[in-house]
């Protein structure tokens, strides 16, 4: 009996050791600081400036192909700016952060990649208009995205975003928001 648990053990024991190793996130380069500015626009006459500040602390994961994956944590304040006419304010502030998960090619001047994250925000006001509210200041902020790392020491950053908010069903109404955003981005 203890044959058979050994040989398991091993069998189990290789792939688990296989797959940490080629999983593990690999030795941080050297701290990168950013500081992103983007602008978007959503259905009910908002628009919205965003404030974000970017630490990449080097993880990457898994090469293939040139390509990476890679983990940066993002840090926004946001102002929407609401046209409508029935608007019970004309702002609102957004405050809070995401960690983002990048596939990005690993060489090159010019560096395409692809993103998603989901983060928390918290809202200053729930109520857009007379008639529609967002019924918590506690929001979940989910975004894909595509863009563009570039320049001799990968200085700057120009990339397009879906945003969607909303606080999954712990409040109702939960009718949620979505922007489509650009922003830029420079590194330190």
């Amino acid at each position: 009996m203890t044959k058979k648990k050994s040989f398991l053990a091993r069998s189990l024991a290789s792939p688990a050791i296989v797959i940490a190793v080629t999983t593990w996130p690999g030795p941080s380069q050297a701290s990168d600081f950013g500081i992103q500015l983007g602008a978007g626009v959503a259905d009910h006459d908002v628009r919205k400036g965003d404030l974000g500040f970017v630490w990449d602390p080097g993880l990457s994961w898994w090469n293939i192909a040139g390509y990476h994956f890679a983990l940066v944590g993002e840090a926004h304040a946001a102002y929407w700016e609401i046209d409508e006419s029935r608007r019970a304010h004309s702002s609102i502030q957004e405050f809070g952060i995401t960690p983002v998960f990048r596939f990005i090619r690993g060489y090159g001047w010019f560096r395409p990649y692809i993103e998603a994250g989901v983060g928390v925000r918290l809202l200053s006001h729930v109520r857009e208009t007379t008639d529609r509210t967002l019924s918590s200041s506690f929001q979940f902020a989910d975004m894909v995205g595509v863009g563009l790392q570039f320049g001799a020491r990968q200085t700057y950053q120009v990339a397009f975003r879906f945003q969607h908010l909303s606080n999954a069903g712990i409040k109702h109404p939960n009718p949620g928001i979505n922007f489509s955003e650009i922003y830029f981005q420079y590194n330190f």
